[in-house]
């Protein structure tokens, strides 16, 4: 009976084992461009408290950080992976998540919200921080949906009917 019991641990503890370390090598690339994107950002900017990192691969790669500045005001700072320019903005100075999230219920019929995030999208060759909304519709395809982070408005909508 001890036997099966250590059996039964050594084969818990080896999976265990196991299942962490695909999970560390799955969010590896993840991690390494968070902490690019930080170092980019402490020697671009003067800001402080790095979080909420977010990974926006649109018509080009940017970094979304959350970030204090020197008054201790919150910002977000868009970096671009290709030439490490940062944007940084004043989280009050835009629309919350929510409110972007309240103008495509506004104008779309999702069935479900898979996911919102700040990014960069081009509209007439300019660039503009947007957030980017993935849902689906009734039918099961996936939308796309992308609000200015400034005013809220739809800047472009991809439909999959």
């Amino acid at each position: 009976m001890k036997k099966w019991i250590i059996i039964s641990i050594v084969i818990l503890l080896a999976s265990s084992v196991g299942l962490i370390s695909v999970y560390l090598n799955a969010t590896k690339p993840l991690r390494i461009a968070e902490k690019k994107a930080i170092e980019i950002a402490k020697q671009e900017t003067n800001l402080t408290d790095f979080h909420d990192f977010q990974l926006s691969n649109g018509e080009s790669t940017y970094f979304v950080l959350r970030a204090k500045d020197p008054n201790e005001e919150e910002v977000y700072v868009w970096i671009s992976e290709a030439d490490g320019k940062a944007l940084i903005k004043k989280v009050s100075s835009g629309v919350t998540e929510e409110e972007a999230v309240q103008t495509v219920y506004s104008n779309k019929d999702p069935k479900e919200i898979i996911s919102v995030r700040l990014g960069m999208t081009k509209i007439q060759k300019t660039t503009r921080p947007a957030w980017e909304i993935y849902y689906r519709t009734d039918n099961g395809r996936l939308n796309y949906y992308y609000v200015d982070f400034e005013t809220g408005e739809k800047l472009r909508a991809i439909d999959n009917f």
